[in-house]
This record gives C-alpha cells, sequence and structure tokens, in this order.
C-alpha cells in the first residue's frame, strides 16, 4: 500500500510540477504585456497594441517554455526521458526566439507606419522610409531564419561531429556554391542596393517596358508594378540597376502635363488661355502652379496650339489632361468654329 502511495505521489509531482510552472508562465506573460500597455501610455511612440497583437502569443509560448525547462531538472525524471524531454525543449526555445525576433520587426513596421503615413498626399519621405524598411525586414528576417535553423541543427550530436568536416571543406563548397549561385546572389545585393540608394520606392509613379504604372511591392528578387489598368507588371530587381526607365515621382510627385490642340491659323490664342485659366480654376485636380498656352508649331494646313497645366500627382494629372482636351475642343466648335481645321483649294477656270 505504502509503495502504491509512494508511486501516486511521484506521478503527481510529475505532472503537477510542469502543470504549476505553465500556470505561473501564463500569469508572468499577462503581466509583462499589461506591464508594456502601461508604459506605453506614457509614450505615444510606442505601439503597444501593435506588441500586443503580434507578439502576444508568441511570448506566452515562450514563457512556458523557459518555465518548463527550469522545473525538469526537479522531477528526477530517468535519463532516457529527460535527455529527449530537454532536447525538444531547446528546439522549441531556438524557434520561439527566432518567432520573437521576426514579430518584432513587423512591431516595428506598425511604428514606423504610424510615424510617417504613405495615405498622406506628400509622402515621399514615408514611401522612401517604408521601401527601405521592406527590404531591410525581409534581409533580417532571411537572417534569423538561417541562423535558427543552423542552431537547431547543431544541437544534434552527430550533426555538429560533422562540423569540423564541413569546415574543412568550407573553401571548396564556396567556391562551387558561389559559382552555381551567382545569379541569386547578384539579385540578392541588387534588392539591398535598391533599399539603400532607392532609385525608386513604394507608390513611384514609373514606367517600365513602355507600361504606365506604380511600384506595388519590392523584394529582395522581383519588383511588382501595378499597372494603370490594374494588370500587375513582375520585374527583376536587376532590371532597376542594368536598365534605364522613367520615375516620375523621384524627387516630387508633382508632374506637368500638355495638351495639344490642331487648329487652323485663323485662331486667336488668347481666347484660349482664358477659357484655360476657366477650366483650371474650376478644377481639383489642378495644384495652381502652372497654367499656359502656347503656339509651338506650325504645318501647311494648321497651327499647334499647347496647353500646359500641373498637378500634384500622376493620377490626377492624367484626369486634369483628359478633361481640359475635351473643354477646349467643345470651346473652338462652339465658339470659334472658323479655326477648326480646313482643307484650303484654289480653283482656277480653264480656257475654253
Amino acid at each position: 500500500m505504502q509503495t502504491i502511495l509512494q508511486n501516486w505521489e511521484k506521478i503527481a509531482w510529475i505532472l503537477g510540477v510542469p502543470a504549476v510552472a505553465v500556470a505561473v508562465a501564463i500569469m508572468a506573460n499577462f503581466i509583462f504585456l499589461r506591464i508594456i500597455g502601461r508604459i506605453s501610455r506614457y509614450s505615444k511612440d510606442l505601439p503597444a497594441d501593435s506588441f500586443t497583437r503580434r507578439c502576444g502569443k508568441t511570448t506566452r509560448w515562450l514563457f512556458i517554455l523557459l518555465a518548463v525547462r527550469i522545473v525538469i531538472p526537479m522531477m528526477a525524471l530517468p535519463e532516457k526521458f529527460s535527455e529527449p524531454i530537454d532536447h525538444l525543449l531547446s528546439l522549441a526555445l531556438i524557434a520561439s526566439f527566432a518567432a520573437i525576433l521576426i514579430k518584432l520587426t513587423y512591431v516595428f513596421d506598425d511604428y514606423i507606419l504610424q510615424r510617417f503615413d504613405v495615405t498622406v498626399q506628400d509622402n515621399l519621405k514615408a514611401r522612401k522610409i517604408q521601401t527601405q524598411l521592406n527590404v531591410l525586414r525581409r534581409i533580417f528576417i532571411t537572417i534569423v531564419i538561417v541562423i535558427a535553423l543552423a542552431s537547431m541543427l547543431m544541437t544534434f550530436e552527430k550533426i555538429r561531429a560533422l562540423g569540423t568536416a564541413i569546415l574543412a571543406s568550407a573553401g571548396i563548397v564556396g567556391i562551387v556554391v558561389g559559382m552555381a549561385a551567382q545569379k541569386t546572389i547578384a539579385t540578392f545585393l541588387a534588392g539591398l542596393q535598391i533599399a539603400i540608394t532607392q532609385p525608386i520606392r513604394i507608390d513611384d509613379v514609373v514606367i517600365v517596358e513602355n507600361e504606365w504604372g506604380k511600384i506595388e511591392e519590392v523584394t529582395l528578387t522581383y519588383v511588382v508594378v501595378r499597372i494603370w489598368d490594374l494588370r500587375r507588371l513582375i520585374v527583376p530587381i536587376t532590371y532597376f540597376i542594368e536598365k534605364p526607365f522613367q520615375n516620375w515621382t523621384r524627387v516630387s510627385a508633382d508632374l506637368l502635363g500638355t495638351v495639344f490642340l490642331y487648329v487652323d491659323y485663323t485662331v486667336d490664342p488668347e481666347p484660349v488661355r482664358t477659357e484655360l485659366r476657366r477650366l483650371l480654376e474650376s478644377s481639383k485636380e489642378w495644384d495652381k502652379k502652372v497654367c499656359v498656352v502656347q503656339l509651338t508649331n506650325a504645318s501647311e494646313r494648321t497651327v499647334e496650339l499647347r496647353a500646359l497645366m500641373s498637378a500634384a500627382d500622376a493620377s490626377s494629372l492624367f484626369s486634369l489632361r483628359c478633361m481640359v482636351r475635351e473643354k477646349l475642343i467643345e470651346f473652338i466648335k462652339d465658339k470659334y468654329p472658323a479655326s477648326l481645321p480646313k482643307l484650303r483649294a484654289e480653283l482656277e477656270k480653264s480656257p475654253m
């Protein structure tokens, strides 16, 4: 009877100690998150809600694993059980630390987006920072995953024993891998160069392969361009290092646009200038910077009038140009129909 009682006490101890450790860990995680929340109330810059939302579950598992790892020696388990459990806990802890680091990059991303809003009209600085952050975050996550996997593999004794042989042949392997992965390495370095020099940024207006669109996503290997008709053009990241392209918002988002009209020589440009001014002042797309009508060319049949205007961004400019083109044609057609293009011919009476 006493032996059975001792066995039950041992079972209760083995089951009870981890249960208490898990309960303490959950409570400690709860207190930790509350402390982070309290600290954030004194500083609006700290994204406590983002930390709780993104890292709350991961920190809970980390606290639980640490607590169980601490109490395992107290349970006096047989070696054949304690060693595998300790090994599994070590692997889980490495994975949890890596997950925390990865989650923290997204918390930092939320903090940056909170300070630099890309949805405002003048968002050049915000887009620059967001582009750098996206590329550098992917690089950091890749490094964390590689280090975590390497650390997990090194916990296996047989693999660790092979480390010496692997390091001895690292020079030859490095040369072979470098030659095989030359394109991959060049792409990786191009992505890093894009993040630092920034010839393109998120939401930049570009013309690539004769397609007009906006930069939607920048990764380490490719760039996604959202074309005006909502198609997506996938371009290798090296394209923006090796080939020329147009970036309409490299320095600022405001642009100049033109509308060309071809009319008769009898046209008077002054009423067209007045009408352009009236049209632009009634339009919300005009940024009130440029409003010009000039006679820029003449052919044997018509003269060319160029209406020059400005807008805050490419989308507004496109809408503005379409409106001005339509209204100016209507204006000339209704008010000055004699100034529309004509085909002149001279008829001579033939001698009888």
